[in-house]
């Protein structure tokens, strides 16, 4: 098939780094496959810890940790900024090469030789990611349900839909790369004592609506697209990925609304 010839014009296109084109994502797949149930015991430790935390914290003061804060947020930031680039330059040379539809069905973003690196190592980012609740609980800020809602069911699907291969993972991951990218250079810089104008707040914040209106599209496409038997999923993974995406486009923009457009001016505190 012709869109298979330009898969393998796009691999060769790319540039590829020695640690990205030796990963064995055989064995990083069939991993996920036999343990991607983990990620409940991690959502419980996280719930546990962060629920016993806050009340752990009720009589004592607030821990100021800038500096670590500066530390895990530029980590993260630097981590989102190159997966970002390296995802995106994989999906823009798909959506070039072969189309909108062959850049959402299309599975070799999970073993191209250098997505299947980025696609891995995002899967696994969503645990460590969960330590951003560490920081809310024990500087005592406000903690949001998006907040943590968002962390456990981004990390559960996550390690769920990896396994199969669904389709759509290419977007996915890139859109939450690239938004993750400018979310975190902003908390660093936030915590870096910077002080950054009010329309950068709302641009992430409104960043987070545009990629879960693209998640929901994207998983409607798959559902419309799955009869045709070139855009391989199941309608488990399609039905969990509209909810998903449809209960984060809900909170995320009550968020907007009570923040920018109803509240007092804050910052967003939702990672």
């Amino acid at each position: 098939m012709e869109w298979l010839n330009g898969t393998e014009d796009l691999r060769l296109q790319l540039t590829e780094y020695s640690f990205e084109r030796r990963f064995d994502e055989r064995g990083a797949i069939a991993w996920m496959q036999a343990n991607w149930s983990k990620s409940f015991v991690f959502c419980a430790l996280y719930a546990a810890l962060v629920f016993s935390g806050r009340h752990y914290m009720k009589s004592r003061p607030r821990m100021d940790l800038r500096r670590p804060l500066v530390v895990w947020s530029l980590s993260l930031a630097l981590f989102s900024i190159v997966g970002a680039v390296r995802t995106g330059s994989y999906m823009f040379q798909v959506l070039t090469s072969s189309g909108f539809r062959r850049s959402i069905c299309d599975q070799s973003f999970y073993n191209g030789p250098v997505s299947k690196f980025w696609a891995y190592a995002f899967v696994l980012s969503k645990a460590p990611e969960l330590g951003d609740t560490a920081f809310v609980v024990l500087r005592k800020q406000k903690l949001l349900f998006l907040h943590w809602y968002h962390h456990m069911t981004v990390l559960l699907y996550s390690w769920y839909s990896y396994k199969d291969l669904v389709a759509g993972g290419g977007w996915f991951m890139t859109m939450n790369y690239a938004v993750h990218a400018l979310m975190y250079s902003y908390y660093a810089a936030r915590a870096a004592g910077m002080s950054a104008p009010r329309p950068l707040a709302v641009a992430i914040t409104t960043a987070q609506i545009a990629q879960m209106v693209m998640g929901l599209t994207v998983s409607v496409l798959v559902y419309l697209w799955l009869r045709d038997g070139d855009c391989p999923s199941n309608m488990d993974n399609i039905t969990w990925a509209a909810l998903m995406y449809f209960s984060y486009l809900l909170l995320f923009s009550n968020f907007f609304y009570q923040t920018y457009l109803r509240g007092p001016h804050t910052k967003p505190k939702t990672q």
